[in-house]
């Protein structure tokens, strides 16, 4: 059987302070090791973050069955540390002007792929 995998590209704003986005990446270069573990145990096969200005572009790669709202709530279940994780971040983070009510992060709808 081949294993099928998604992938998700979503963005996020920054709070535009310089110490509050180097705070921000200070925390990234030392993620704790039950942020990833969790993220892992939910079926996150893969995740980078890229930062210009103030705008996170998020890339997830996961399993083929993997659900985004119902699976990524697991995470911040997960543990007290996951959750403390979550918390603390959004003290740097806001919502981009183009994400709805409902969401955080801000899907991205893909518009060109090389391989397709």
């Amino acid at each position: 059987m081949v294993s099928r995998m998604k992938t998700f590209a979503m963005a996020l704003d920054l709070v535009d302070e310089p110490r509050s986005i180097d705070q921000y990446r200070e925390y990234h270069r030392n993620v704790w090791p039950e942020v990833k573990d969790g993220l892992l145990e939910i079926g996150i096969l893969g995740m980078e973050i890229y930062l210009l200005g103030d705008r996170l572009f998020m890339v997830l790669n996961t399993e083929d069955d993997f659900d985004l709202i119902r699976d990524f709530q697991k995470y911040t279940d997960s543990s007290e540390k996951a959750a403390e994780w979550d918390l603390l971040m959004r003290k740097f983070q806001k919502k981009t002007p183009f994400t709805s009510e409902d969401d955080w992060w801000a899907p991205m709808q893909k518009v060109f792929d090389l391989n397709s």
